[in-house]
C-alpha cells in the first residue's frame, strides 16, 4: 500500500511538472507567433508605402535565401530584391499589400512555417493581384527572418 501511495504521488508530481512545461511551451509558441506576425505586418506596411528596402528587412540577407514564385527558383537576398524591383517598378504597380494569415506551425524552437493569402489592392487600370504563400521563418539573434518563401 505504501508503494502504491508513493507511486501515485510521484506520478501526480510528474504530471504537474509536465503541465507546467506544456504551458511554458505554449507561451513560447504564442510569443514566437506574435513576433513573426509583427514581421509580416511591418512588411505589409513597408510594401504599401512603396519601400522595397524596408520590405526586404523581413528576409534573411543571405545568398541562401530561397524564393519560389511563378518564374521558378530564386536564390539570394539581392536577386530577390532585384526581381521585386523589375516586377514592381513603381508605387502604383506595388499597390497596398494585405496578408490574411491562415496558419502558424512551429517546426522547432528556431523555425516557423506560416501559410496565408496575399492581396495587392491597386488602381483599376493595373488591377488587383492575389495569391497564396508559405514562408519559413528562422530565429536569428536580430529576430525572425524569412529563409524560404513560396508565393503563387
Amino acid at each position: 500500500m505504501k508503494n502504491k501511495l508513493l507511486y501515485f504521488l510521484l506520478t501526480l508530481s510528474l504530471s504537474g511538472f509536465s503541465a507546467c512545461k506544456s504551458s511554458q511551451s505554449s507561451s513560447t509558441v504564442a510569443q514566437a507567433n506574435s513576433e513573426v506576425r509583427q514581421v509580416l505586418e511591418e512588411q505589409a506596411a513597408c510594401w504599401s508605402r512603396g519601400d522595397l528596402a524596408c520590405y526586404m528587412q523581413g528576409y534573411w540577407q543571405s545568398d541562401s535565401l530561397l524564393f519560389i514564385g511563378s518564374r521558378g527558383l530564386t536564390y539570394g537576398w539581392q536577386q530577390t530584391l532585384d526581381n521585386y524591383k523589375r516586377s514592381y517598378p513603381d508605387v502604383s504597380a506595388m499597390g497596398k499589400l494585405n496578408f490574411d494569415l491562415k496558419e502558424f506551425r512551429q517546426l522547432s524552437p528556431e523555425t516557423m512555417l506560416v501559410v496565408g493569402k496575399w492581396h495587392l489592392q491597386r488602381e483599376a487600370a493595373k488591377g488587383d493581384l492575389e495569391g497564396h504563400f508559405s514562408v519559413i521563418f528562422r530565429k536569428f539573434p536580430e529576430g525572425w527572418k524569412i529563409i524560404a518563401d513560396h508565393s503563387s
